[in-house]
């Protein structure tokens, strides 16, 4: 399906509200986006933004105690959409998921979070029931745009959105990527209307627009302002541990520095988790030398394949994102880059 769910055992849900007339400062135009994992997946995560807003991020430390993570959370609504966790926990103790305690069980859900509160009403924002109903839609199925996390999100001058890629690789292993682009930084060159990374010019069949309308996307001033994060779920079928994990995490950033122009600022809070469900089990190739670690090769291979996977996801995102709020499309605006694949 080229998506984060070819990863088996891996399901996203999402639950949003969008009002069909919001305007900047009215209605409603955020949601959530829940990934639920397959129990023993180990996780980790990398920020590199200088404004994250985030949850449970330092219990993802390699350094630390709990090995395993139950699902994440992709927000809107800045640091109230974290309240949406809640109702992913109650879910998950619900389906008995979480570390076994004596009195029950405790859900472990990191989560990130996107500034949209500036599209809709300002206090329009996730709640505790949003994350419960995401988790309650869970499956396969990943729907694109604006959506869940994506509603509200924007990417530069443009609407961003939810976007998701998958990649197998040789050895069998499944790398997937889910991403809300709400990036302060342009998905697309603004005097080209294409893409920054060439070879997805020909992987999304686009074509160089008509220079009006060039020339109208070049007119867009980009706010650079607190509308922004982007915020990621790697994830891979490998048995990996954490601290590959981690680096996988670190390594997926790179598809967001390749797709996004600029990234990783400090008014943006940009994060990636990275899952691992240790379904597949990769040896080391026998002639690997000694002073490596014996994930050495299978965690650059899957670094490398989620950086592909998120550069991907970030333009999907984007290329299906509808309008909201008076921000302008990239369909809407560049029609003419689709000639190739619309007739």
């Amino acid at each position: 399906m080229n998506a984060i769910t070819d990863v088996a055992g891996i399901l996203v849900g999402q639950h949003h509200r969008l009002d069909p007339d919001a305007t900047m400062g009215t209605g409603w135009a955020s949601g959530v986006s829940v990934v639920l994992a397959p129990p023993g997946t180990v996780g980790a995560v990398d920020v590199r933004g200088g404004a994250p807003g985030t949850r449970e991020t330092d219990l993802l430390d390699p350094a630390n105690s709990v090995r395993y993570i139950d699902a994440v959370l992709l927000a809107g609504g800045s640091a109230y959409g974290l309240a949406a966790a809640d109702g992913v926990m109650r879910w998950l103790e619900e389906h008995d998921r979480g570390v076994a305690m004596k009195g029950g069980v405790v859900p472990i859900v990191p989560a990130a979070v996107i500034f949209d509160l500036e599209v809709g009403a300002w206090g329009s924002r996730p709640t505790a029931e949003f994350g419960y109903a995401a988790c309650a839609a869970a499956g396969p199925q990943v729907s694109v745009g604006t959506v869940g996390a994506g509603v509200g999100a924007c990417a530069g001058v443009l609407k961003g959105g939810l976007g998701t890629a998958s990649i197998m690789l040789a050895s069998g292993v499944t790398v997937g990527a889910l991403v809300t682009v709400n990036s302060a930084g342009n998905v697309v060159d603004q005097s080209t209307g294409l893409p920054w990374l060439s070879y997805l010019v020909d992987e999304f069949g686009l074509t160089t627009p008509p220079d009006e309308q060039v020339a109208a996307l070049a007119a867009l001033e980009s706010p650079l302002s607190s509308l922004n994060t982007t915020i990621a779920v790697v994830a891979t079928d490998a048995a990996l541990s954490p601290a590959a994990c981690r680096h996988i995490a670190s390594t997926a950033h790179d598809g967001l520095a390749r797709s996004i122009r600029p990234s990783h600022t400090p008014v943006d809070g940009d994060t990636v988790f990275a899952l691992a469900t240790g379904a597949i089990e990769v040896a080391p190739p026998a002639d690997l030398p000694a002073a490596f670690s014996p994930e050495t090769p299978l965690a650059t291979a899957v670094g490398a394949a989620a950086a592909d996977c998120l550069a991907h996801a970030v333009l999907g995102a984007v290329i299906a994102a509808d309008p909201v709020a008076g921000i302008p499309s990239y369909r809407d605006l560049l029609p003419g880059a689709f000639r190739q694949v619309e007739g």
